[in-house]
């Protein structure tokens, strides 16, 4: 999400667009920008093809059934989700359209995947929608009446068949998207809700209330992305007001403050998209983005201390919004692999062998 200037300057859902005619290949060195001091270079695997119109937002991924897996991006100016070959950066498809239909979107920004089921959240529709993954059948959409300005999705299994979903909901003081509203109202930034899937597969939402600090110092002021991890009951909100402190603000799951996370200063530009790549039980890694121009920033912490580990940048990838991490094999990256969007207009893969040896990061995170 980036503040506007001056501040910073009916079809059914199961029937898809003709793919766009397109290529994805590796950015050539004649297109490299050399990385900040300190910051190394991990070569993008490929970058997809441009497509300018879309502006692309979140990602996340899925295995489908032929063994390949699909790349998911929210394009919020189509009003649509477009689905890439994950392993080539080739597009597949497009879904969806502009409307409030079931099955149809209004700017969509978040996206998440848990199993065969996709939730997207709409900032214009005031929604998530969820659907069954692969014919992205609609199941219904929740938050409406409470949602105001929906961004960011993240979800766990709380237990069998019961999911704990947050979004976070930046909406603003009045008409225009960069004016935050009075504290008192910034305990509102995440919404959970409880989703039960019954014996037959279908979900039902519950929410479960709202949380957010709301002192000055630390409030939630602009929220987009934000991850967990239960393992350690930690979630991670980026906080994007860059004339505050942007940064990564740490909860509890059950909504605690906990007055931690990655301390300011660190992001240069807005935090964005956050991945945790888990190496076991306990160890492993945050990745998060740092939107800057020329090149993006990916910074690496630690799983458990959140201590910086490093970061690094590709030759090209600039202005990321969202990013996903896929640490499943695929065919081409049998060691995994890092999506991020590319200056709202295209998709760049990192295969994580790759940025784990440029790092010097545990060799168990690339097995």
């Amino acid at each position: 999400m980036r503040l506007p200037l001056p501040l910073l300057a009916a079809l059914l859902l199961s029937a898809c667009a003709t793919p766009r005619q397109q290529s994805s290949s590796a950015p050539t060195s004649a297109a490299a920008t050399p990385p900040p001091a300190g910051v190394v270079t991990v070569a993008e695997r490929y970058v997809s093809h441009e497509n300018p119109d879309d502006e692309l937002d979140s990602l996340a991924t899925w295995p489908a059934e032929d063994g390949t897996t699909w790349l998911i991006a929210t394009a919020k100016k189509t009003h649509e989700l477009v689905v890439f070959d994950a392993d080539s950066g080739e597009q597949l498809r497009t879904v969806g359209h502009k409307g409030t239909a079931d099955g149809e979107f209004l700017r969509p920004n978040g996206v998440f995947v848990h199993g065969d089921l996709l939730f997207v959240s709409e900032r214009d529709n005031r929604r998530v929608q969820m659907f069954r993954l692969p014919a992205f059948t609609p199941l219904g959409s929740f938050g409406e009446g409470q949602l105001r300005s929906p961004y960011g999705l993240w979800a766990h299994e709380a237990e069998v068949g019961e999911l704990q979903l947050y979004v976070t909901d930046s909406f603003m003081d009045g008409a225009r998207f960069d004016v935050v509203p009075p504290f008192d109202q910034l305990d509102r930034r995440v919404r959970r809700y409880r989703v039960r899937i019954d014996s037959e597969g279908r979900p039902a939402a519950q929410h479960l209330g709202a949380f957010g600090d709301t002192r000055e110092a630390t409030a939630l002021r602009m929220v987009e992305s934000l991850v967990g991890d239960p393992a350690h009951d930690r979630l991670l909100v980026a906080d994007e007001d860059r004339r505050h402190a942007a940064t990564l603000r740490e909860y509890t799951l059950d909504g605690r403050f906990t007055g931690g996370g990655v301390p300011e200063g660190v992001f240069q530009g807005e935090p964005e998209g956050i991945a945790l790549w888990t190496c076991d039980a306990d160890a492993g890694y945050w990745l998060a983005a740092d939107q800057l121009h020329p090149l993006t920033i990916f910074r690496v912490f630690d799983r458990t201390t959140l201590a910086p580990r490093g970061a690094f940048s590709g030759q090209v990838t600039a202005w990321t919004d969202g990013i996903a991490l896929h640490a499943g094999a695929t065919t081409r990256f049998p060691s995994g692999v890092l999506f991020a969007v590319h200056n709202d207009k295209a998709v760049a893969a990192f295969d994580l062998r790759d940025v784990a040896q440029a790092l010097g990061l545990d060799p168990a995170c690339m097995q």
